[in-house]
């Protein structure tokens, strides 16, 4: 094509296209980009669905003074009856097991939380009632809500909301037993004792409700969202990385302009084709890859953030910025320019808030569940979550974490070669095909 045969600026100007594609696409990004992000965290009440939380009553009874037969009473099985019987189970997983267990599942953060009945529960409430008519100092049965911080800030809000909720009904009924039971009492003793007015408010309200941490978190966690931010960290440098090295060498290979400031700088193309030259980009995120995850840790560290596991978190980083780092650039080799917007919807549109670290995904829409099935960004923070706040454990997510982090390696690994080779073997040589007359 001679120059006088380029097209005016005129010509391309006036196309309906130069216009309408820009808008169209930016619109578009930015209106999935709000409601994805907006619609996962607005309400989470609204979208619970199977959120897990243990409830433990170890209550082992005891019997009522003042019956003839002598009754025995269990006002813990009462209280776990009326919370199963009041929560709704499509909403709330409440799961009765033991105490050991309870501690077990929140130390591998597989529970947000637990509702723990104690042992003594039914004597503390007879010792309230028989309290409360004599001169005697008395202490109100406890129930204690167990947060789990370490699996999420937010979880534990929802934990406390819901625990406290739950037991705010149960609560008042079973004050309302224990004023009537100790009512009749006080007629059949013939004594004319009556309730005052500060034994009745005693016993409209006998449980008192306790929040506790399990296994609180230390300083410097950011209340648990650390965790999901150093993952975010990872994802970044995959995908930031590649798209900048793909550029770089790009231009110093000759494939692409390079523009320093008023410099446009085209240099000559070499002759290596499109399957080498990815070759020679995945090896710069491998060698950056560890660089990259030493770097985030030390300047991490510097600032404050605990860290027990050094090793286990350099190495899974490492592997998180080589596994995304070479699917993006195998993306952008198949995909040319369309690659970096397929990029971000994967690796940041679609994967923050399918991603678990903020918002739990048993307190988000349905459509974030199905995601993180396949969404890198909820296997990265699963696995880094594991490593920082639970010892580096396997059955913390971290095992679940890191093979489909090689999953993901190797879905990029595949099509990078297949495709780059399949455009190599027809000829597209990256070259400008200029028209001839």
């Amino acid at each position: 094509m001679s120059t006088n045969d380029k097209p005016s600026a005129r010509s391309v100007l006036h196309t309906p296209r130069f216009w309408l594609a820009p808008v169209i696409v930016v619109v578009l990004l930015m209106s999935a980009l709000a409601a994805l992000y907006m619609g996962g965290i607005l309400d989470p009440k609204k979208h619970l669905d199977e959120f897990p939380i243990a409830l433990v009553n170890e209550d082992v009874g005891g019997t009522l003074p003042g019956t003839d037969p002598t009754a025995v009473k269990n006002f813990g099985n009462d209280i776990a009856t009326a919370l199963e019987n009041g929560i709704d189970p499509e909403k709330i997983d409440l799961q009765q097991i033991g105490l050991i267990e309870s501690q077990s599942r929140l130390d591998s953060g597989t529970l947000y939380g637990a509702i723990v009945i104690p042992r003594d529960f039914t004597q503390q409430t007879i010792a309230l009632a028989q309290g409360s008519v004599a001169a005697t100092e008395v202490q109100q049965p406890i129930i204690t809500i167990y947060t789990n911080p370490r699996a999420g800030s937010i979880s534990a809000s929802l934990v406390q909301s819901i625990g406290t909720t739950a037991l705010e009904s149960v609560n008042k009924n079973m004050g309302e037993q224990l004023t009537t039971l100790v009512t009749q009492q006080l007629q059949a003793s013939g004594t004319g004792m009556q309730l005052s007015g500060a034994s009745r408010l005693l016993l409209e309200n006998p449980v008192n409700v306790l929040t506790v941490a399990h296994d609180p978190l230390p300083d410097g966690t950011g209340f648990g969202l650390v965790a999901f931010y150093f993952a975010l960290l990872l994802v970044l440098a995959g995908f930031t990385g590649a798209t900048v090295v793909n550029s770089l060498v790009d231009g110093m290979l000759g494939y692409a302009p390079t523009e320093f400031g008023p410099l446009f700088v085209q240099n000559d193309v070499v002759g290596i084709n499109r399957f080498q030259t990815l070759l020679i980009k995945w090896g710069f995120m491998i060698v950056l890859s560890g660089v990259v995850s030493g770097l985030f840790q030390l300047i991490s560290r510097a600032l404050g953030m605990p860290v027990t596991q050094g090793f286990a978190l350099w190495a899974y980083g490492t592997l998180v910025v080589i596994a995304v780092g070479v699917t993006a650039m195998s993306v952008m080799a198949a995909f040319g320019s369309l690659g970096m917007l397929i990029n971000l919807f994967v690796f940041v549109i679609l994967a923050l808030p399918s991603s678990g670290g903020t918002i739990p995904l048993e307190a988000s829409p349905g459509l974030y569940s199905w995601l993180a099935q396949f969404e890198p960004m909820h296997q990265i923070y699963m696995g880094t979550r594991a490593i920082l706040f639970f010892g580096a454990h396997g059955d913390a997510g971290l095992t679940h974490a890191i093979w489909m982090t090689l999953l993901g390696l190797a879905i990029g690994l595949v099509l990078g070669f297949v495709v780059t080779r399949l455009y190599d073997r027809k000829g597209y040589e990256r070259t400008h095909r200029v028209k001839t007359a």
